[in-house]
């Protein structure tokens, strides 16, 4: 009995089997056993070579949850304040589906001005003013699309591709196509500068992948992991004597098992004590110069979006394969403007200064940015007496704004366009598996090869879809 309690499941189906079958079978995983063995031996995060040549080595994902709304920021139209009270036509709504709209809910014009920016001459509202500062490094794409119209399913097909939670989220397919170049800090860590992620824990589990690919989440101020630090009363001799016994346990049930998570406990605890001394250094602020904190608007002690910001920069600079931030709060069913002019005032700063922090410090053209929400915001109003809203907007998948800076992008461009009211792509659709295809080709993986066997089938974060966006590539 005390046997099975430890058998996994390769041991199960190995034991079952009869005849010539079960040998085959035994052979077969006895062989992946000793290579999950052998990968754990050499670091199951090991750097990997790509597909091909990649222009990134680092991905900074600035994720606005809540969607913020792209006629307020990037997508000006005039159209909508000539017919403002009026309702769309129905044969433009079709059969879109709202949250908190009826179809002919009346149109709202844009609440703020628009004005032409750089070289480029992209066009930007006046609550972007430190982004129109880099406005000729960016690319915006006007023409994103997704299939999911509530928060936490949008919010999880973004990251992972799928709508339900379950699929590994794209920093852990990028760990697990790439493994990491930093041994002192997880490869992929997330951060949070609002309230609750709708998605929740979804958004950077690693899914059906190895648990040693999710997203290690960092507190914003104060130790970025909570119990990570050295114990009252243990020296650090003390510490690395307990922590060396457990490792030699588990890899003895590593050799016994060949189960790759008891490698992914292993590394844990490995990474716990490195973080001892690595966390601290990379949270002291102390070490920017004043113009740097000036730059992103930061205080050092203080959490905020700026902060986490110049902490991503931090950790891309010391070899973390992928970070993501998320901003809650972008969500304006009501105020709109009020909304937006809040959530501007605590992101623009510091997102414009992380492209331009990378770039003086030679980190850009490896680095890849993507700043954006997980869908669009209605051309109509919400209004409604009963929950109290007025002048908001609703839920809108079908067209929406992104930008990417950096890592193979081509910079000072404007990709794809919507029709005169902001409610369908016109021209250049990109799904959210093209962005995400995309993201992965500036990696140097193809979203097609990159697959992961699971229940029978080849999976990948793109699932059956998707096409890198080439116009938006260097």
């Amino acid at each position: 009995m005390n046997g099975l309690l430890h058998a996994t499941r390769r041991h199960f189906f190995s034991d079952c089997g009869l005849g010539v079958g079960k040998m085959a079978l035994a052979g077969l995983l006895a062989r992946e056993c000793f290579a999950e063995g052998a990968r754990a031996a050499t670091g199951p995060l090991a750097p990997k070579p790509p597909h091909f040549p990649g222009k990134a080595k680092a991905v900074i994902q600035l994720f606005m949850a809540g969607a913020p709304s792209q006629l307020e920021l990037f997508d000006h139209k005039p159209k909508l304040a000539e017919i403002e009270g009026k309702p769309i036509p129905p044969e433009i709504i079709g059969g879109q589906r709202y949250a908190f709209i009826r179809p002919d809910a009346a149109v709202l014009g844009p609440q703020f001005k628009f004005a032409r920016h750089g070289d480029s001459g992209a066009e930007l509202s006046e609550m972007l003013p430190w982004l129109a500062g880099v406005v000729d490094e960016i690319a915006i794409v006007r023409s994103c699309r997704t299939d999911q119209f509530n928060h936490a399913p949008a919010q999880i097909f973004m990251n992972c591709g799928f709508g339900q939670p379950g699929r590994p989220s794209m920093g852990s397919w990028v760990t697990y196509g790439l493994g990491s170049e930093c041994d002192e800090l997880p490869a992929f860590v997330v951060m949070s500068t609002g309230g609750g992620i709708s998605g929740g824990s979804a958004n950077w589990s690693s899914g059906f992948l190895p648990s040693m690919h999710t997203g290690t989440r960092f507190r914003n101020a104060g130790d970025p992991i909570l119990n990570v630090g050295q114990p009252a009363g243990a020296d650090s001799r003390l510490a690395a004597d307990t922590l060396g016994l457990v490792a030699d346990l588990n890899r003895a049930r590593l050799a016994a098992d060949g189960d790759p998570e008891i490698a992914t406990r292993i590394a844990s605890y490995e990474m716990a004590h490195r973080l001892q001394t690595s966390a601290p250094e990379l949270m002291d602020l102390s070490q920017e110069t004043a113009e740097t904190l000036a730059l992103y608007g930061c205080t050092p002690a203080e959490a905020s979006f700026a902060r986490a910001c110049l902490l991503a920069r931090r950790l891309v600079e010391r070899g973390v394969r992928f970070v993501t931030i998320y901003h809650e709060g972008w969500d304006g069913h009501s105020d709109v403007a009020g909304n937006v002019r809040g959530n501007c005032e605590k992101t623009d700063r510091a997102s414009a200064a992380l492209v331009t922090d990378l770039q003086r410090r030679g980190l850009l053209d490896s680095t890849l940015v993507v700043w954006g929400g997980e869908f669009g915001r209605t051309p109509m109003v919400e209004a409604s007496a009963v929950l109290g809203r007025s002048k908001g907007r609703d839920h809108h998948p079908t067209a929406f704004t992104m930008w990417l800076a950096g890592g193979g992008i081509r910079p000072g461009i404007t990709h794809g366009s919507t029709d005169e009211l902001g409610f369908h792509v016109a021209a250049d659709e990109v799904h959210v598996h093209d962005l995400q295809a995309t993201i992965l080709h500036s990696l140097g993986l193809d979203h097609e090869r990159l697959t992961f066997r699971h229940a029978g089938r080849d999976f990948r974060l793109t699932d059956v879809h998707g096409r890198v966006v080439n116009a938006i590539l260097s």
